[in-house]
């Protein structure tokens, strides 16, 4: 009783530190002394071996990963340093015009993270531009939020194919997969939730203009919108896209030639490379990101002039976010210790669901657990997978639909991805958090019951 008590007061300590802006670090370890107390397990065992080391360690996920958070990093501050993630939003924005101020903001978010820019790269480097657009558009700040949110941090998150993101590869590392598997269901995933996402707030665009709601500036905008630059810096749009089409050419390539059938995997030369991106989906992904900075740093001069202080820059800036998740991972290595996370485990897999639907449902729980999808993704992978790939379950599918549950409830008001976008963008909960929960959390969690809908019709 008193460790499911104690269970319980932990997670609830640990939502009510990261909304009171607590460093995750100190939140993470704070919460796991009052599981470990509560559930009688040994101090030395919980903080030098379950936390950093253990199967679901801090250090065992970071060391795993680092080199993925690295290029991503990398190359999101090349992308950024060299105004050429700008240059693409500008040549969306002349294109569509204000009057799809909403589909740039998303269009511009979901082309960036899904050629490999990292999410908050995308949103602090989308966020000056969007000011300009917002005051041109009149446009209420929580709606642009949203509509970023939907391009950033769903359906190029977690369900479109092929994408570099930490999730996708958290998966394929896991089952054996690729970063393609289940590609059908992640199209139809992200058709919903582009549907769903830009339905909501065109709506809630239109609502505003008939309440007289618009854009509303505070201090921080001034600020922001120096950041930006002046109108011409960077490079031409077409050059600009060039690194993100390196990044998707060298992921999709091998798949591309398997499916032709001019390739067979592991004969020759190309056969060989075939199989080396399979059996390596943290690796590979990475080669693509490095590539991919080579050529936006031989293609864009800015770069060359103090290139190895931007590669310093961009290293940097991987560690916060790799070692955030890990905080998050680690405190979840001490729950999957105790006595309740077991039963919570057994009684997941044991009630009498469609294997699916209990997938989904324990997904979703351990990643609004942790408020993360990528650590609530890898607490699962290494729990509770492994049964319902003796129920039955197909890697493939397991791979998609656990990847489009884990980005779900894990966008609860903790979240570290959340409080970090209303802070770039100088908003609170009460003003924005509606919003990001109608696109992050209501929209993937209706997204993804449908798609066990449509899979179950089929099987």
């Amino acid at each position: 009783m008193l460790g499911n008590f104690g269970l319980l007061a932990g997670l609830a300590l640990l939502i009510f530190m990261a909304l009171r802006g607590v460093n995750i670090f100190i939140a993470a370890l704070v919460c796991s002394l009052v599981v470990a107390l509560t559930n009688g397990l040994l101090l030395p065992k919980a903080f030098l071996e379950y936390f950093p080391f253990g199967p679901l360690g801090a250090f065992t996920f970071a060391g795993k990963f680092f080199i993925l958070f690295l290029c991503g990093a990398i190359f999101g501050k090349v992308m950024a340093t060299s105004q050429a993630a700008r240059s693409i939003a500008l040549a969306i924005t002349q294109s569509l015009g204000t009057k799809r101020t909403l589909w740039i903001g998303m269009l511009v978010c979901a082309l960036l993270t899904y050629g490999g820019v990292v999410v908050f790269v995308v949103v602090f480097t989308m966020y000056p531009l969007g000011i300009t657009l917002m005051r041109e558009a009149n446009l209420p700040k929580r709606i642009w939020c949203a509509a970023t949110s939907l391009g950033a941090g769903t359906f190029t998150m977690t369900a479109l194919p092929g994408t570099p993101s930490i999730h996708n590869v958290i998966a394929a590392s896991a089952l054996g997969t690729d970063l393609f598997a289940g590609a059908w269901i992640g199209i139809l995933a992200s058709l919903l939730m582009i549907a769903m996402g830009m339905w909501y707030v065109e709506r809630e665009w239109r609502l505003a203009r008939v309440t007289g709601e618009g854009f509303v500036p505070n201090a921080q905008d001034l600020r922001m919108e120096e950041m930006a630059g002046a109108p011409g810096v960077g490079p031409h749009w077409g050059m600009a896209i060039v690194p993100i089409l390196v990044v998707l050419g060298i992921i999709m390539s091998p798949r591309l030639l398997t499916l032709s059938g001019l390739v067979t995997v592991g004969e020759g030369s190309l056969g060989q490379i075939v199989a080396f991106s399979q059996q390596q989906p943290i690796l590979w992904p990475s080669l693509a990101l490095m590539i991919a900075t080579a050529v936006a740093i031989l293609l864009f001069p800015t770069l060359r002039r103090n290139t190895l202080r931007i590669l310093g820059q961009g290293a940097d800036d991987s560690i916060m976010p790799l070692l955030n998740t890990a905080a998050v991972i680690g405190f979840g290595g001490v729950v999957t210790q105790t006595a309740g996370f077991g039963h919570f485990a057994q009684w997941i897999i044991s009630v009498d669901m469609p294997p699916l639907l209990s997938v989904f449902a324990s997904v979703s729980v351990v990643s609004g657990i942790v408020g993360s999808s990528s650590g609530g993704l890898q607490i699962f992978m290494q729990t509770l997978a492994p049964k319902y790939l003796e129920m039955g379950v197909e890697p493939e599918i397991l791979h998609r639909i656990s990847n489009i549950a884990a980005g779900g409830l894990d966008s609860l008001p903790h979240c570290g991805a959340v409080i970090a976008t209303l802070m770039i963008m100088g908003l609170t909960h009460k003003q924005a958090y509606k919003d990001i929960f109608i696109i992050t959390v209501l929209v993937p969690v209706i997204t993804c019951l449908i798609c066990i809908g449509v899979l179950s019709v089929l099987s």
